[in-house]
């Protein structure tokens, strides 16, 4: 059957196919998601043999409706492997060769394998094409000097992603290289930075001298800004790109906190105002999840554009006026939290309860406005690339990177 001739019906006929052979109630993670992506249910947009079946990305909330209606056990993409499965998948499959597609694409859906990037330097931020992090090569190999920060998972990571300056010579955006890094490599160093929320899922990592093997560059040395495009639009979406049932993710969150409120707290006059801003809200988290899933019907099989900074910047904004707005309701109770310092993967287990993950929830939102690209970065990349307003001046673009002037 022709790939464009896949029809909701059949794509509900392989998910049953799916449940028959390895029902998730019954088998381990690796092995049910193993069978989905063998059968092109991973990620319905990626390629056939790659977990998917060459299909729109819209398709894909078909897959999830049918899982949701016949099994108990759901696993959720972002849990399970975040970074691997939202950004580095698509740029694996876009830029690298054939034993990185063969060998680890699959690993990356299932768990097996967890992933980081390795971009942010401590004198390269928002503006990335400016990091200092050097590549020599010798040899059969490149050999990596240099610091990254901000790095989600670093710790708990098989393979990172680390784009780094190999002819400092060219122009910033040209003289970058994309490599797969073995984040157990000799010379690898993780170190673990405490969040607000108590946590440690962010890391800096030095990296002195890593020998990195050639044939694990992602494209053509010299290409590194067009891989890193490729994993940075992919991590946009999906970031902002989530979708869930009308009512469900935060907002039904806020809206059992407000029906669960100790009314004796408000005065009728408060009451009203707060009952208004929950409202409107809802209305704002309505709105942002039918714009996604409008955008996700009409994309084609293929990496995300720059429209998908309009989700990134519209989910970081509204999620942190959410969260306030949820200790409005809670009250004095949101002043309290248990820290401790962990290192783990983000995740809710140690939160089990509504309230405890409201306010984590509200701590951990103040990040969303600066991964995956800061709200002004999102705005300059709508202003310029969607909306073709006149660019930012920058006159180091054609300036060699070494004749760049910065800090020391």
């Amino acid at each position: 059957m022709a790939k464009h001739e896949i029809t909701e019906e059949d794509l509900r006929g392989r998910v049953a196919k799916l449940l028959e052979e390895a029902h998730p109630d019954q088998v381990d993670q690796f092995t049910f998601r193993g069978k989905q992506y063998d059968l092109g249910l991973a990620w319905v947009h990626f390629p056939e043999g790659y977990g998917g079946l060459g299909i729109s990305p819209g398709m894909q909330a078909v897959v999830m409706d049918e899982l949701h209606k016949n099994a108990k056990t759901m696993y959720d993409d972002m849990a399970i492997n975040a970074i691997g499965i939202g950004m580095c998948a698509p740029t694996v499959l876009t830029h690298g060769t054939q034993w990185m597609k063969d060998n680890l694409l699959r690993r990356i859906f299932t768990g097996e394998d967890i992933w980081c990037q390795l971009f942010s330097e401590p004198g390269a931020g928002s503006d990335v094409a400016g990091l200092s992090t050097r590549a020599v090569r010798e040899g059969d190999y490149w050999v990596v000097n240099g610091q990254k920060v901000w790095t989600s998972l670093a710790h708990m990571s098989k393979w990172g992603m680390v784009l780094v300056r190999s002819n400092p010579d060219a122009p910033k955006h040209t003289g970058m290289s994309y490599f797969l890094l073995d984040m157990q490599s000799p010379g690898v160093e993780v170190r673990p930075l405490h969040q607000i929320t108590g946590e440690a899922e962010f890391n800096e990592v030095f990296l002195n001298d890593v020998k990195i093997p050639a044939d694990r560059m992602f494209g053509r040395e010299g290409d590194g800004w067009k891989g890193a495009i490729t994993t940075l639009m992919n991590e946009r979406t999906a970031i902002g790109g989530a979708v869930s049932r009308p009512g469900g993710g935060a907002i039904g969150m806020l809206l059992d906190l407000w029906k669960a409120r100790d009314r004796k707290r408000f005065t009728p006059e408060s009451e009203i105002v707060l009952r208004d801003r929950v409202i409107k809200l809802y209305i704002e988290s309505e709105l942002l999840r039918m714009t996604v899933q409008r955008a996700k019907n009409g994309r084609k099989a293929g990496n995300p554009g720059p429209e998908g900074s309009v989700a990134k910047l519209a989910q970081a904004e509204l999620n942190k006026r959410l969260w306030e707005c949820a200790m409005d309701v809670i009250g004095a109770d949101s002043l309290t939290y248990e820290a401790g310092y962990e290192r783990r993967r983000p995740n809710f287990k140690s939160r089990e309860t509504r309230l405890a993950l409201a306010k984590y929830q509200f701590l951990r939102a103040r990040a969303n406005s600066i991964e995956g690209g800061t709200s002004e970065v999102m705005r300059n990349i709508l202003g310029e690339r969607v909306l073709g307003l006149p660019g930012e001046p920058r006159s180091d673009k054609d300036v060699p990177w070494k004749d760049i002037p910065r800090s020391a």
